[in-house]
């Protein structure tokens, strides 16, 4: 689903894409995102055309069908306990039963150590993909309005300056080189929690008797809310990481019942009635919000709260009663 609504709103925004209107000023957010990391320029790197937008949003269409495929496949035919999962070409063959490996088992600290790992990894090679993207291929420059090659910059010193100044970052190489050490961290990481096992006793400060479906929802709901309210923040005042040529101008932290963002600019001929930064700053924003508050939800039941008796003794209130001893 989410494969497939980004490529289906990366056509619907290139379908209405005007190009005699600042990108910032209609309210797209796919295409933006996709012009800050160098695609759909000419040649040259200095002109926006749409060229390759459009193959971007079908191979997500695309690829959302084969994950849909694979869906019903494992829903509909492989079994539904990994444990006895043996895919398709490896029936009567159980040292090929890999995704056996890979099922949760909730007070086994190293079978969750080792698919931590596994996702540590994977981030990890996300992040090199995106630094040897910007080396190779390029990315847009708004210092210089134009799409250029970006080496990091792999000072640890800048690295860890920026953990307190971030949102005014304004060097690509830094930016880059930031990618460059996470993944490092992530993969170094991955391989040590492959590699080890738990050590010492496993005690309910480590999560014995804790460790659940739900408690890892909740962990899940608190990363990428926190996240998600940097992103607003960063959105809202970074021009580096978010340009004004493909977001608008920075935006304006205001106070009412909650905080929220506001533009700053001439709204004039303005299509969706708000910048593109302004729409993705405050959705981020409220979201993170929310996905908090499932968070502390989702927490709370995992440590054995039933809400359920919250209703039910408000339900029953009418036929309480109050009995008084000496």
């Amino acid at each position: 689903m989410i494969c497939f609504a980004a490529g289906a709103n990366t056509l619907w925004e290139l379908a209405r894409y005007n190009p005699d209107i600042p990108m910032g000023h209609q309210g797209m957010v796919s295409i933006p995102h996709l012009a800050s990391i160098g695609i759909g320029f000419d040649p040259t790197g200095t002109v926006f055309d749409g060229t390759s937008i459009a193959f971007i949003g079908v191979f997500h269409l695309i690829c959302s069908m084969v994950y849909a495929g694979a869906g019903l496949l494992h829903s509909l035919i492989f079994s539904e306990d990994t444990q006895n999962s043996s895919g398709l070409f490896a029936d009567d063959r159980p040292e090929h039963r890999q995704a056996a490996r890979y099922k949760l088992e909730w007070d086994n600290p190293d079978n969750q150590t080792f698919i931590l790992g596994h996702h540590l990894i994977f981030f990890g090679v996300a992040c090199i993909w995106f630094v040897e993207w910007a080396r190779i291929h390029g990315i847009y420059d708004p210092a210089i309005g134009a799409v250029r090659q970006v080496e990091y910059n792999l000072n640890l010193t800048n690295i860890w300056n920026h953990q307190f100044d971030f949102l005014a970052i304004d060097s690509l190489e830094d930016v880059m080189g930031g990618h460059a050490f996470l993944a490092f961290v992530e993969i170094t990481g991955g391989a040590f929690h492959i590699a080890t096992k738990q050590t010492g006793e496993y005690t309910e400060f480590k999560g014995k008797n804790i460790l659940s479906a739900e408690a890892v929802l909740s962990w899940s709901l608190a990363g990428i809310g926190w996240m998600a309210i940097i992103a607003a923040f960063w959105c809202a005042t970074n021009t580096t990481v978010y340009p004004e040529a493909w977001y608008g101008e920075t935006l304006a932290l205001k106070f009412g019942i909650s905080p929220y963002w506001i533009d700053t600019a001439d709204m004039t001929g303005v299509v969706s009635g708000h910048t593109s930064r302004a729409w993705l700053a405050n959705v981020h924003y409220y979201l993170g919000f929310f996905f908090i508050q499932g968070h502390l939800w989702h927490a709370i039941r995992a440590l054995g709260f039933d809400f359920k008796k919250v209703t039910d003794a408000i339900s029953n209130l009418d036929g309480a009663r109050v009995t008084l001893t000496d």
